[in-house]
């Protein structure tokens, strides 16, 4: 099923000049100013300055939001990752010696079942692939395999570099590393296969934390902002933002709250879900038009 939309909807260097180029400008001065200087200038470039050279791009549409429905979430989980299946959420929280994978139930937020990682671990995001659920570790290197319904560990893997997010298409597992790049691995060996760089029309995209695959793109949560990054898993472009500024209101908040982190998607139903770290709610919402 479609995503759910109201339709009403480093960089480049600097010119370096030196001593050198100084002297030789002044030294071009009065040949520059002569007659025969000045015809043998090139020609003005008139096309450079028309309609279709100077147009430029559409910004990046940014989406609002509708809160449809709040349902109560632990607010001493630090959600690493978020996944809606079976019915309820897998949940990946993060911290040493309080990470955890966890089942969750919608309407209640009671754990219905949950390991918990060896305290030198600190947990990051889940994905769920066939009857598995994979989690991975902010700085160990290590990833975890359970068993999707009792969560009973089957076996580990290595990875290069940080863990953050992670998310399936149903093919290959797709992971973020606190970067601009998104990784894709093999299921089942979990041998990297390729890498995308994101980018918006501004530039590179980085800080890409938790990752959920909705209806053909990559929903990213860039830390430590309020937006999440639609992205194209084909290309790594931003072909939309997600402000989501005020979804925690002042009246839900503690002071104990951490970032925004946590997008789980029902695809049967359409439903997109968000969270924190540390929030005591989790909402449904929908997207409204740019």
């Amino acid at each position: 099923m479609g995503f759910p939309v109201c339709r009403l909807p480093r960089r480049g260097g600097r010119l370096a000049r030196t001593r050198g180029a100084i002297v030789a400008t002044a030294l071009m001065i009065g040949t520059a100013c002569s007659p025969a200087a000045k015809e043998a200038e090139s020609p003005v470039d008139t096309a450079s300055n028309s309609p279709s050279q100077t147009r430029q791009e559409p910004a990046t549409p940014v989406y609002g939001f509708r809160v449809v429905n709040r349902f109560p979430h632990d607010p001493t989980a630090f959600t690493q990752g978020l996944v809606f299946a079976d019915g309820n959420f897998y949940e990946g929280t993060g911290l040493e010696g309080k990470s955890r994978v966890r089942r969750v139930a919608l309407e209640s937020g009671a754990v219905l079942g949950e390991r918990r990682l060896p305290d030198e671990f600190f947990g990051e995001g889940i994905a769920v692939i066939d009857e598995r659920l994979v989690q991975l570790t902010w700085k160990a290197g290590a990833g975890f395999v359970y068993d999707r319904h009792q969560l009973e560990l089957r076996s580990r893997f290595r990875y290069s570099g940080e863990g953050w997010g992670l998310t399936t298409d149903g093919r290959q597992l797709i992971m973020s590393d606190g970067t601009d790049q998104l990784r894709f691995l093999d299921p089942n060996t979990f041998e990297e296969k390729g890498r995308l760089s994101v980018y918006d029309r501004t530039g590179q995209v980085d800080q890409l934390n938790e990752l959920e695959y909705v209806a053909g793109e990559v929903f990213a949560n860039v830390w430590p902002t309020d937006r999440i990054a639609r992205i194209s898993p084909q290309t790594g472009e931003v072909v939309g933002w997600i402000d989501l500024t005020g979804l925690l209101t002042p009246e839900e908040r503690t002071g104990s709250e951490d970032v925004l982190n946590g997008i789980a998607y029902d695809e049967i139903t359409g439903r997109l879900f968000v969270t924190g770290k540390l929030w005591a709610n989790l909402y449904e919402i929908t997207l409204t038009s740019p």
